[in-house]
Formats: C-alpha cells, structure tokens, sequence
C-alpha cells in the first residue's frame, strides 16, 4: 500500500495545486503608477519543447502613450523577468509592478510550462524552466527594447535564475527562496510529511521518488544542483530567505549564499515561504535593480516608493496625485529614527532601508493538490524496487562490516 505521504511527496515536487485564473486578473492593460504611464502587452511563446508560454510585459511610458516616435534609444530601458514559484502563475510576478514600473524599468512575467495557463502537465522545479526562461531572454533580446536584463525569482524561480546565471554574464539576479540541491530538499520534505523513519527506508523513499518523478516528468531529480553552479556564477546576485521557511529551510539560502563567486548580499526577512515580503525588502530589491541594471532613476526616488499596491488598485490614479504621494506612517519614521545600523550594505556603498514594524500576510498556502491520476501498480513496482535495491545495499555495507570486525580465522587456529 502506498503511503499518502509519499504521494503528497512527489506532488509537492512536479505537481502542486495549479494556480488558474481568468484574463481579468492581470488586471487593466493600461494604467498608470505614480505618475507613470503603463501599458500592458499580452505574448505567447514557445519553449524548445515546442510548449506554449503565456507571458504579460509591462512597459513604462513610450508604449501607453502609443507614440510614433521610432527612436530604438529612447525606448529602449531595463527589464526584470519575474520567475514564480512551483505552484504559483504570473500573477505572483504583479507585486513587482509597484516595485519597478515607476523606476522607468519594464517588467516580464510568464507561466512556466506546467503551470497557470501555460502549456504542460509537470513542473520540474528548474529543470525544464530553464530553458522557459532562455526563450523569454532570446526574445526580449530581440525586440530591441531592453537594454538590461534582471531576474526576480522566488522559489522555483530563484533555482531557475541560478540555472541559467553560469551560461549568461550579462544579467542580475534576484533569489528569494532556491534550495541548494534535490537531495537535500527532498530529505527536508519527506521529514516535513511525516516520514519518521531510518536513514535505510528513508533511502529507499527518495530512490522511490527518483523513479516516479523520472517516470512522469522525465528528469533526473539528482540533477538539480544549484549549489554546483554559483561557484561559477558571477552576475550581481541579492540572495534573501524566511526565517520560518519550512518548505525550503533557509540553510539553503545559507549554503548558496556561502559558495556564490559573483558580488552578492543577502536579507533575511520574517514570515514563511509563501509570507508577502515585507515593505523594505521590496525597496532593497529596487535599489539593486537600480544599480545593477544601469537605471537613470535616483536613489531617493526608489526610497520614495511608499505605495506599493497593485495596478488595478491604482487604474484610475492621477499623475497629480501619485506624485503628491509621501510617507505618513509613523511606523516608518519610528524606525528610520531608532532603527539599528542597517543591514545588507550594497557593493557601492548605498544601505537597505531598514525593515517596517507591519507586514502583510498570504490568506493560505496551496501547496499539495488534493488528487493526481496515478499507477497503483507502477508505483508498488517503484516501491518494490527501491526498497530491494535499497536492502542489497545495506546486506554489502553490513558484510563488509562484519569481515572488518571478525579476527582472520588463520589467526584463531595458530592461537589454539
């Protein structure tokens, strides 16, 4: 009989609850943030699988005004790919809106296959996104209209950012939340769901999981080794984690942190791994990105994004209004005066803000999806298989150990 923690186990890993949602969600197509004018253009690619993509960008000034100006250079600005999490969709990359779009930098989100309304049945925490996210790199690189590129990633798409920062100097890079590698997540989630066991069986489970996952989603979850990359990854990178992140434990933002060869910082904030990130980190990534991606935009005009909210709360905002904006919440200046000396200083000299008192949460975390077709029979032959495999092993190791303690049986005769 199959344990139902093991099936909550390779879920959680290549099939999570999926995020669907309708057109209108992504909000109004035009609108405008502080003064600043948005458009919003609706795109669908196509990965090397030949999956469809369903992307959204969101461009700054030139494109709402639908000018005919053709001037490459005066269009032309930063853009930062937003990469969701695993069981996420574009619409997690919305927060970043508030965030970027008054900064003059264009924003790119996108389903990875197997999720939202993208083409795909799996996901493969990396893996396949990868190169999801190489098609959305080519093709903004061939629109003429990015001068820079950054990559936000949570999750799932903080590994996928790692994944492809070795093979591609030229961006800047965001992680929130990647694990270190399969192995040592997969240990994490199977204690997580219950599996109070030996080292012997747990063995057995992850060569159980190894098995179901190749089966269906046709990769090798041992391959996933983020931690193998960042020793030879040299774009900027500000690294941050949850400090009760229980899904990926923060010692493995610990871990890549530690090995990461390129410039880096890292923020550590409260709140879980599906906890909205507080006010101040999302001023410290806009000071990265502001420096990082080569932006016009001053510094005090990141410091002075107090209204964080997203588009569609903002659609019928005057520019006299969104530029009258200033801070009034005492929690705010309560801190800027008493706070302790800042954390996470920047390369050049420039500090993160310092942490506001009040934060807002998720209402849940969808993490397991209820009921995913399955062979009982594949999955006994799976079970079979690594448990027998997994019994040979320790027979060897427990041999050996034996012949290693017992005295040579020459030496017992002579000794007669």
């Amino acid at each position: 009989m199959i344990l139902p923690q093991y099936n909550a186990l390779w879920k959680a890993i290549i099939r999570p609850s999926r995020d669907t949602y309708e057109d209108h969600e992504l909000g109004p197509s035009r609108f405008r943030i502080r003064g600043v004018p948005v458009y919003r253009e609706d795109i669908e690619l196509t990965n090397p699988r030949g999956q469809h993509l369903k992307c959204s960008w969101f461009h700054p000034n030139w494109k709402f005004d639908n000018s005919d100006d053709d001037d490459d250079q005066e269009a032309c600005c930063p853009c930062v790919i937003y990469l969701h999490g695993n069981c996420s969709s574009r619409l997690e990359g919305l927060q970043a809106v508030p965030v970027l779009l008054p900064l003059g930098i264009s924003l790119f989100v996108f389903d990875f296959a197997g999720s939202g309304e993208s083409d795909g049945e799996y996901v493969s925490l990396g893996y396949y996104e990868k190169d999801d996210l190489a098609a959305v790199v080519e093709y903004l690189r061939g629109s003429k209209l990015v001068s820079t590129i950054g990559l936000w990633g949570r999750s799932m798409g903080a590994v996928t950012a790692l994944l492809h920062g070795d093979r591609d100097p030229s961006i800047a890079g965001m992680i929130d939340s990647a694990f270190q590698d399969m192995r040592t997540l997969s240990t994490d989630l199977a204690q997580q769901l219950g599996f109070r066991i030996p080292g012997l069986m747990l063995s057995a489970v992850l060569g159980m999981l190894r098995l179901s996952v190749k089966s269906r989603a046709h990769f090798d979850i041992f391959d996933l080794e983020p931690i193998a990359h960042v020793d030879q990854t040299y774009i900027p990178a500000l690294f941050t984690a949850a400090r009760g992140d229980t899904f990926i434990n923060p010692h493995n933002t610990d871990a890549l942190f530690g090995k990461y060869a390129g410039d880096k910082n890292l923020v550590k904030v409260d709140g879980n791994h599906n906890t909205t990130r507080p006010k101040f980190l999302m001023h410290s990534i806009a000071i990265f990105f502001v420096n990082t991606l080569g932006c016009e935009t001053t510094v005090d005009a990141v410091l002075d994004l107090n209204d964080l909210s997203p588009p569609a709360e903002q659609e019928d905002a005057t520019e006299g209004q969104n530029d009258s904006r200033t801070s009034t919440d005492p929690s705010d200046s309560a801190e800027a005066n008493n706070s302790p000396p800042r954390a996470g200083d920047l390369s050049n000299g420039l500090s993160m803000p310092s942490p506001p008192r009040e934060r807002i949460q998720f209402d849940s975390d969808r993490l397991i999806e209820a009921a995913v077709p399955f062979s009982c029979f594949e999955e006994d032959r799976m079970v079979e298989e690594a448990i027998e495999q997994s019994m040979k092993e320790s027979l060897v190791d427990d041999k050996e150990k034996r012949n290693e303690d017992m005295p040579p049986i020459g030496k017992e005769k002579s000794a007669l």
